[in-house]
């Protein structure tokens, strides 16, 4: 039996740091983003091709970032560098006035931050699993700073102009680089040429395929909820906060899925929970496609924990076994490529089914989450007469 030594909770614990910082960046960055975006005086067609950018180059930057540090065994130097650019090419963002100035640095920014997720969850499966410490508990702590980043954010929002709210994220990206340079290095890996064989695999390997698959309808069927849930709530006469609030108990539920995750019992594998976050998305998205009334909506928040947070946790624990020595990153990437692709195919069709159907777009969303659930049955049984 090994026993934790301080390294190893000085390991979740700087890891842990950078979760936070990444994802107070994100909760400042999803809502205010836009709220500057106008400040500056671009209207809303042009804000939306801003937006629109990091659906399309992410394609590119997490690809190629895994590959490469895969290939070099370079994850933990790769977060670094992503992290530090970060920081200029949003202060580049910030100085930048005009749509076409905006929108190219912009894109830089989108280029270099992209890959900072994925690779910090290969480098924390990976360190974790190496030190026998569950991945929930520490990946909790970047839910909850989302949420204390979009409240700040909203409080900062009140007192200082609209103009200056990109200096929140660059202040926020700067801390990311801080924390990402206090990681403990990792054991190297094999050495490159059996990592190059296992690369050209894993794209053949059915079993991979239909988790991808799985996952990406699954979360791809929150796209109504992210796009028009706020705008519908508030159209219904519910005020700001609460709809704050709302938004907030899905995100504690995931995080008390996290905290608990290390205590679900063996039969619930990865495959079974992505089972889990397709049945949690047919009763949630079928309930809201009805719109539901306000007393219900809490509840249907708490199944956040199941549509995204099982599918999430299970995807994830699935591509990190799944890959062998040496592809971690590069899988971690062909899962965040297909999560986000599916998501940005299912954000625009959502735009097109809310506004010719309203609350009744959600049915859609319920019909992917079974999609996506089918797909992990499918996983499932495969897996079970083809182990890696």
């Amino acid at each position: 039996m090994r026993f934790l030594t301080y390294s190893d909770f000085g390991f979740a614990a700087r890891l842990a740091a950078l979760y936070g910082a990444i994802f107070v960046m994100n909760g400042i960055q999803l809502p205010f983003l836009p709220v500057w975006l106008k400040a500056k005086g671009l209207d809303p067609q042009a804000i939306g091709l801003v937006l629109a950018i990091p659906m399309v180059v992410r394609v590119f930057a997490i690809a190629g970032a895994a590959r490469a540090a895969d290939r070099y065994d370079a994850v933990r130097a790769s977060i670094a560098v992503g992290c530090c650019a970060s920081v200029l090419c949003y202060a580049l963002v910030g100085a930048s006035e005009g749509v076409v100035a905006i929108a190219v640095a912009y894109t830089f920014a989108s280029l270099v931050v992209a890959p900072v997720v994925p690779l910090t969850e290969t480098y924390a499966l990976r360190g974790l699993s190496l030190r026998g410490k569950a991945y929930g508990p520490v990946r909790l702590w970047g839910s909850a700073a989302f949420i204390a980043g979009s409240f700040a954010a909203g409080i900062a929002s009140d007192v200082m102009p609209a103009r200056d709210l990109i200096w929140l994220i660059v202040a926020a990206t700067a801390v990311m680089a801080i924390t990402a340079f206090t990681l403990e290095p990792l054991s190297p890996h094999a050495p490159h040429s059996e990592a190059a064989g296992a690369r050209k695999s894993l794209l053949r390997d059915p079993v991979f395929l239909a988790v991808l698959a799985a996952a990406s309808l699954i979360q791809s069927s929150h796209a109504v909820y992210y796009s028009f849930s706020a705008l519908a709530w508030r159209a219904s006469g519910l005020d700001g906060s609460t709809v704050a609030g709302l938004w907030a108990l899905g995100v504690i539920a995931e995080i008390v899925l996290f905290a608990f995750s290390s205590r679900l019992p063996p039969a619930l594998t990865p495959p079974v929970l992505i089972m889990i976050g397709g049945a949690g998305g047919l009763l949630r998205w079928g309930a809201m496609a009805f719109d539901p009334p306000v007393a219900l909506l809490p509840w249907l928040q708490l199944l956040h924990a199941l549509t995204f947070g099982t599918t999430y946790l299970g995807a994830l624990i699935f591509v990190a076994r799944r890959a062998r020595p040496g592809q971690g990153a590069t899988a971690q990437g062909y899962l965040a490529v297909a999560t986000g692709l599916a998501t940005a195919g299912a954000t625009g069709l959502s735009g097109q089914l809310y506004a010719a159907f309203g609350a009744r777009a959600y049915a859609a969303m319920a019909l992917a989450a079974v999609a996506g659930g089918a797909c992990a049955l499918i996983a499932d049984q495969l897996g079970r007469r083809m182990p890696r």
